[in-house]
């Protein structure tokens, strides 16, 4: 498995529609070429970059999908609409990454944080609060 590191800056006052792009249309575009989101971020320190995660079995699945995904016709629609006032991105970089061999991975489902307080939530003593 490797994964890969992509850094988007969006061009000034674009931010939002580049957001937008990767919500409504992107996500599953990738979906549809192989493309496995892992995580997606903004930077707080600088709200026009975005950073996100993907990953893929091997290098010759990641050429493939980015091969395929660059040439749906879908995405060229998306992309030139997105794009008819001027481009969204600024800068991209992306950084293929292998993972060492001394890390252990934390299990994905230790990895999820929970969505809701747990039942007894607000019942522990006082002094604990």
């Amino acid at each position: 498995m490797i994964h890969e590191l992509r850094e988007y800056t969006a061009t000034p006052g674009s931010a939002a529609a580049l957001h937008r792009r990767f919500a409504d249309h992107t996500f599953t575009l990738f979906a549809r070429h192989g493309i496995e989101m892992v995580d997606f971020w903004s930077d707080r320190a600088e709200p026009d970059r975005i950073v996100y995660l993907v990953r893929f079995p091997d290098e010759d699945a990641r050429a493939r999908a980015w091969r395929a995904f660059g040439q749906d016709p879908e995405w060229l629609e998306v992309k030139a609409a997105s794009e008819a006032h001027g481009p969204l991105v600024a800068t991209m970089t992306s950084r293929v990454l292998d993972r060492v061999p001394y890390w252990e991975p934390v299990p994905e489902a230790a990895a999820v944080l929970p969505t809701e307080a747990p039942a007894s939530a607000g019942t522990e003593p006082a002094e604990a609060r």
